[in-house]
This record gives C-alpha cells, sequence and structure tokens, in this order.
C-alpha cells in the first residue's frame, strides 16, 4: 500500500549576501517525489532576496539563481495545487541537495529568517 507524505529540507538563512546549502537522504520507502515548493517564515524576504538550485540524485531540477518566487504560492491557491509537479520522479540516491542564495535587492533589510523546500512523496507502507 502506497500513501503520501511530506518531507522538507529547512535553511537557516543567518547571513546577508551568502549562500547556505543543505540536503537530505530520504528514506528507502519512498518510491517517487510528486512535488517541490518553497514556504518561509518571512515570504517578503525569501520572495525578494531569495534564489536557489534544486537536485535531486545529482540531476539538477532547478538551476543556479532559480528565484524563490517562482516556486512560492499564496494562500488564494487551492491546497492540491500548491506544488511545483515533478510527475512521478525516482528518488535514485534519495538525496535531495537545496543551495539558497540571499541577496540584497535594495527594497528589504536583512534579518535573519529561515527558508523550507517542501517534498511531496509517495511512500511504500511496510
Amino acid at each position: 500500500m502506497t500513501k503520501p507524505v511530506i518531507k522538507w529540507i529547512d535553511v537557516q538563512v543567518t547571513a546577508a549576501n551568502q549562500k547556505f546549502t543543505e540536503q537530505i537522504e530520504l528514506e528507502k520507502t519512498v518510491l517517487s517525489i510528486r512535488g517541490l515548493a518553497l514556504s518561509s517564515i518571512r515570504n517578503d524576504l525569501m520572495y525578494f532576496r531569495g534564489s536557489q538550485r534544486v537536485e535531486i540524485n545529482r540531476d539538477e531540477i532547478f538551476p543556479e539563481g532559480y528565484q524563490s518566487q517562482m516556486l512560492m504560492t499564496g494562500t488564494n491557491v487551492p491546497l492540491n495545487d500548491k506544488y511545483y509537479k515533478t510527475g512521478d520522479m525516482k528518488p535514485g540516491n534519495g538525496i535531495i541537495k537545496m543551495d539558497y542564495q540571499d541577496t540584497d535587492d535594495g527594497r528589504t533589510v536583512f534579518t535573519p529568517y529561515s527558508v523550507r523546500l517542501n517534498i511531496e512523496c509517495l511512500i511504500d507502507e511496510v
């Protein structure tokens, strides 16, 4: 039997104009990765200041400099439509890596914030 679950990578952005890297290794019960989305405790900072690179199983999904605003959704988006759909991407080695870049934009003042890459997975219930 299979069921959907949400995994995530949290990145603590502690300094302005820096790159931060985090990764997660998925459990062997993960059959596929179905979607990706970004969220933050400070959506304004992530929206204006953030970009990232995401790779799954050493395959680049989003290139360096991909704007965070392209992976965000608002409250008016239906719950089941909040993720960038990856189809049923096989996890391979199960390693998902995100490089997050904070960059001054002139509209915001830096304060520490966190960014979460939400990963919609399908797992095999044993």
